[in-house]
């Protein structure tokens, strides 16, 4: 019997997705209100580019890890939801057999999810009380993509 994989789960926002890029794309008229706010803009997740290596590191990884893409997403900003799962479904793969399938968790509690590995940008929305180890996604030690890969593939 094949060897179980361990479970590890990838945030989407600033770690997959480059938020910035999305807020790039925004004219100017369509931030009032939302200053502080931007992830509640109208349609700014289906504006987003991906993280630069980030599509081939978690393809990869994919075939290590049992992996899932974990993300929370606006409260006030229904819109988002939807976007996000176009976002996965665009970059990577709409059909049966592709590298994220079914693998969209949306969550405000990621401690919730049980696994081994959680790549995430912040500590926030639970991500911080996670019962695995949290890799953190921008930080001195994992700067990039390439840094996250060859820290999680020798422990897969």
């Amino acid at each position: 019997m094949p060897e179980k994989k361990k479970i590890l789960y990838v945030d989407l926002d600033n770690t997959l997705v480059d938020f910035q890029s999305g807020i790039d794309r925004l004219h100017p008229s369509e931030i009032v209100g939302f200053e502080n706010d931007l992830d509640e803009v109208p349609r700014i997740f289906s504006l987003m580019d991906p993280i630069k290596g980030a599509l081939d590191a978690y393809a990869l990884l994919a075939e290590h890890f049992d992996t899932y893409i974990l993300s929370t997403a606006p409260w006030k900003n229904a819109q988002a939801w939807h976007d996000k799962v176009k976002w996965v479904q665009w970059h990577l793969g709409y059909e049966s057999g592709s590298v994220a399938y079914k693998r969209l968790i949306l969550s405000h509690h990621k401690n919730l999810n049980r696994g081994d590995f959680l790549v995430d940008d912040r500590r926030a929305n639970g991500a911080d009380q996670f019962e695995g180890e949290l890799i953190p996604f921008g930080s001195d030690d994992f700067k990039t993509w390439a840094d996250v890969t060859n820290y999680l593939l020798p422990k897969a």
